[in-house]
């Protein structure tokens, strides 16, 4: 189950990042995060009552765990999200998102080393292609690598791998059963991330809160596509490995090339299509693993 909840949590990200690209035009950086879960809450919360209506079972049990991976969760994320906004700026669309994907192989590295997991060597197979691939993606050459850009999505993908290790952990704290958990955690953390922004715009930045009052079709749709897509990452990461389900989540490039040439109608490199065929062979490693 782990693998189609992770394709669709690919394909609707793709999205997303295509979207906030837009609204990164006209709203700064904090707003463009914002606007990933603004409106998300309300669809995590009807995501839940469905859930329960579909399915009831006991209710959670929260402890000092469990909210210390909410808290830490919800904090990585979104400064994931804004250094990955930043990086929009800087380069094109494509190469942007490509290196923030670096998380899947920190996530690896991370999950063994802290966290309990484990990999087979297909599974490492998997990840390393993962991560030659995002290099090609990313445009970068050993010769003249561009170490502010390197460096800012290294950070993001950093910042997304801790979410990632930090969520499984708090929806295995739980101990509900799928997708119960995982709703449980996608509810509370958007909620968290709404609530400090918020406070932290209208305190500081209130024009943002009208910009992205102002463009409310644009702001909804990140949000749709965010909250899907948290969906599909929360749920795959409840049943898998970060390491497994963030690499197979590599595919998610291929969906971004696609609208990076169709919607934005920006030009690719001669690398991508290798680039495009290590990821293939990366998902297809994660998926035998």
């Amino acid at each position: 189950m782990w693998i189609p909840f992770t394709l669709l949590a690919a394909f609707m990200q793709a999205w997303r990042n295509a979207f906030q690209k837009q609204l990164s035009k006209d709203v700064s950086v904090t707003g463009v995060t914002l606007a990933r879960f603004i409106w998300a809450s309300p669809l995590a919360a009807l995501y839940l009552t469905g859930l329960y209506s579909w399915q009831p079972v006991a209710m959670p049990q929260f402890n000092s765990k469990f909210a210390l991976f909410i808290v830490g969760a919800a904090l990585a994320q979104i400064l994931a999200t804004a250094l990955m906004v930043k990086l929009f700026k800087w380069r094109n669309y494509a190469i942007g998102a490509g290196l923030a994907k670096s998380e899947a192989i920190l996530a690896a590295v991370l999950g063994v080393a802290f966290f309990s997991e484990s990999l087979s060597w297909l599974g490492w197979c998997g990840v390393l292609l993962g991560a030659a691939a995002v290099f090609l993606l990313s445009g970068a050459s050993l010769r003249q690598l561009s170490w502010p850009v390197m460096l800012l999505g290294l950070s993001s993908g950093l910042a997304f791998a801790l979410t990632s290790l930090w969520v499984r952990q708090a929806s295995l704290v739980l101990g509900l059963p799928f997708p119960h958990g995982a709703a449980w955690v996608l509810l509370i953390v958007i909620l968290l991330q709404s609530l400090l922004l918020i406070t932290y715009l209208a305190w500081r930045d209130r024009h943002t809160l009208v910009a992205l009052w102002q463009r409310p079709k644009l702001t909804l749709l990140v949000s749709v596509t965010s909250c899907i897509g948290s969906i599909g990452w929360f749920t795959a990461m409840s049943l898998e490995s970060v390491a497994l389900v963030k690499t197979l989540g590599q595919i998610e490039v291929l969906f971004m090339l696609l609208i990076s040439v169709f919607f934005f109608k920006e030009k690719l490199q001669k690398t991508d299509h290798g680039g495009l065929a290590l990821i293939v062979l990366a998902a297809i490693a994660v998926m035998w693993a």
